[in-house]
């Protein structure tokens, strides 16, 4: 019944009865027939040649190929940097980077490692950095290098001789923190991290700067903080997987009752059957015969799983996809952008959302900061009244406050009450001692551009606010350096000598300098939270405190950002003993953190409170419209925000409309831990 497929080439056979060795010269073919189609070299290829056959098996392969990344991470890693070798600086690979190498940035140009900032082209060491691939934040920010190490310059041959040891933390996911020492020329110089430029960073408004590579590749704290990304399952594609093995048992179940019957039927009729066909070739095994009945069903009835419809579903989707980049009600026309859909994983989810958890700040709104309202030593300003008492509504036209002779002013400021400025001429000490923690307690960093006027690089928008509103009341912030900060009262030059600057972070919440004056008093400056700052004031301000509290709860009734304002007299004696204990803390290796934060918490007590400060962000446009059309489709919004609760009612009266006075029946809340 079978032959073989081999095509025989002879014109005429010859073959000679009972002589195998004369006819094995002919090299004729034996007995034996092959039915399967494949043997183990050829199973993969011939098998994987004939499954591409189907268009939806080579769809899969192709959308396989598509998640490969190999392409950008070549594209980064032949990215080209300067590194200095043997003296020189050269060009050099990404990949090629090694620990320890000096690498040469420019302006505009993406940082290949984590550095240390040695020098760079601004005064003492100075240098602006965009994080924006980091934390998504893109204001930018500043970064200095040792005083020891920005001598170096741009001087090859110094940065060559360069040897200096650094004893740092082991890597780390940590964006914001950063330990170590630098040991050089017998020395050591404490590391922190605002001595470090983090890789994924890009280089601003700097000309170039240099730096020693700390952490290489996958140690780099990007690299660290990238986790694998986990794949989005819908309710569909799990609905489908559920079938298919639904569908899968039941081949599987049919397989087994057809084994089943070919194994009865082996036992009841199959002993006459192959008699009859091949005469007695012996007893066959009727198990075994259904045992591999099982398989051959399971292969001929493949077709029962439904693969293709994988491929519907995902031909489905990328119409979906196409109706949402094409819908005209989802195009802003402020930005001629139209709708993106970047995946057609999450289509179907859509219409099924219960629950938005959204930020505040920048998400619903504009993150553009206006200094509105103060309260200072138990007094409101920024509230104007006509002459019934009642107040005006910003919107009505009136004469900003200003010092409007000075060049320096802003022209966008817009502050109505003019008591401030009467207080102001008229030599309030709190007042001025209020406007001056605003010029001095920041981390601005101020140019001058070609015209000749400031310009403020910040890294908060509520700073830029706090330093522009300061400097439309006649304290104006001119310049800085490590050890001075330079500001100009009401026309006067006045330059503080910078002693310790207390950082804000999210536990501490509030931030602090410590300046010595032109007169040579000490003073601690400190803004922050109100809940933070008020636990830390003296009793004596008990009264003053009440009031103050009223003022923030008005505030924060209106939606505006609140901070505490407070200040301290130091003497010289407790803060060389203090600030001596703080060197020591900074050079520590074991518990740092923990001696440093004591150390803040010792010498932030006992403050005077001077105010506080109220700063409008506004909701963006169309925020409120988009909020009701979510209500309507009864969704609720989560809104996680690090303000007051009241806080949240920005721009109460558009909100109105929609909410009422059941606002928060409407919107929830949830406050940063």
């Amino acid at each position: 019944m079978f032959c073989s497929k081999k095509k025989s080439l002879e014109a005429e056979r010859i073959v000679k009865a009972n002589d195998r060795e004369y006819n094995e010269k002919f090299q004729y073919t034996d007995n034996r027939i092959h039915t399967s189609k494949y043997n183990i070299l050829t199973f993969l290829p011939i098998n994987l040649f004939e499954q591409f056959q189907r268009v939806a098996n080579a769809y899969f392969l192709f959308l396989l190929i598509l998640q490969f990344r190999h392409k950008s991470d070549n594209q980064v890693n032949n990215r080209q940097s300067e590194v200095l070798i043997d003296s020189k600086l050269q060009n050099e690979k990404w990949m090629n980077v090694k620990v320890g190498d000096i690498i040469k940035l420019e302006n505009n140009q993406f940082v290949a490692a984590d550095l240390l900032l040695l020098s760079s082209s601004e005064p003492y060491g100075l240098c602006y950095i965009e994080t924006a691939e980091l934390d998504g934040e893109t204001n930018l920010k500043v970064r200095h290098a040792l005083s020891v190490t920005s001598e170096l310059g741009a001087d090859i041959n110094r940065l060559a001789e360069f040897d200096g040891i650094v004893v740092c933390e082991a890597p780390n996911n940590k964006l914001d923190k950063f330990t170590g020492v630098l040991s050089w020329k017998e020395s050591k110089h404490s590391l922190s991290n605002e001595k470090i430029i983090l890789r994924g960073c890009v280089l601003r408004n700097t000309s170039w700067c240099f730096g020693m590579v700390i952490f290489a590749g996958p140690d780099t704290k990007l690299m660290q903080n990238s986790g694998k990304t986990n794949f989005k399952r819908t309710s569909i594609d799990r609905l489908m997987n559920t079938l298919v093995l639904w569908i899968f048992g039941f081949l599987i179940c049919l397989g087994i009752i057809l084994a089943i019957g070919n194994t009865i039927w082996e036992n009841e009729v199959g002993d006459q059957f192959r008699t009859f066909l091949f005469g007695n070739e012996g007893e066959k095994n009727s198990v075994f015969s259904g045992f591999l009945t099982f398989w051959s069903y399971i292969i001929i009835l493949n077709t029962v799983v439904p693969i293709s419809l994988y491929v519907s579903v995902e031909v489905i989707r990328l119409g979906h996809s196409y109706f949402i980049n094409w819908d005209r009600k989802m195009y802003y026309f402020g930005k001629a952008t139209p709708a993106e859909a970047r995946t057609t994983t999450l289509n179907e989810e859509l219409g099924q959302i219960e629950y938005i958890f959204s930020d505040k700040t920048g998400t619903l709104t504009q993150n553009i900061m206006t200094f509105k309202k103060c309260s200072i030593n138990g007094k409101i300003y920024g509230e104007v009244h006509d002459d019934q008492g009642q107040e005006i509504g910003m919107t009505k036209k009136k004469e900003a406050v200003g010092f409007s002779v000075d060049p320096q002013a802003d022209r966008t400021f817009q502050f109505l009450d003019h008591h401030l400025m009467e207080s102001i001429k008229l030599g309030d000490p709190k007042v001025h001692e209020f406007l001056r923690v605003l010029a001095l307690c920041h981390t601005v960093m101020s140019e001058e551009n070609s015209a000749g006027q400031l310009i403020y690089q910040v890294q908060s928008p509520d700073e830029g606010a706090l330093v522009t509103a300061a400097k439309n009341l006649g304290f104006i912030f001119k310049s800085r350096t490590p050890e001075t900060i330079t500001i100009e009262e009401l026309g006067t030059l006045a330059t503080y000598q910078l002693l310790a600057f207390l950082d804000f972070n999210n536990f501490r919440k509030r931030m602090s300098v410590i300046v010595r004056n032109p007169e040579g008093q000490i003073k601690l400056y400190s803004k922050g939270a109100d809940t933070i700052l008020f636990e830390r004031l003296h009793p004596s301000n008990e009264d003053l405190l009440t009031l103050t509290s009223d003022h923030l709860s008005e505030f924060a009734g209106e939606g505006l950002r609140t901070l505490a304002i407070a200040c301290r007299d130091l003497g010289d004696t407790y803060f060389r003993e203090w600030h001596k204990r703080l060197e020591d803390a900074n050079a520590a290796t074991d518990e740092k953190d923990e001696l440093i934060a004591g150390l803040y918490e010792e010498i932030e007590r006992d403050l005077m409170l001077l105010g506080a400060t109220a700063i409008e962000d506004k909701l963006q446009e169309g925020v409120t419209e988009t909020i009701t059309s979510l209500n309507l489709a009864n969704i609720k919004i989560w809104v996680l925000t690090g303000d007051k609760q009241g806080n949240l009612k920005i721009d109460y009266g558009a909100l109105k409309s929609w909410g009422g006075d059941n606002f928060y029946d409407k919107i929830l809340i949830k406050q940063k831990a």
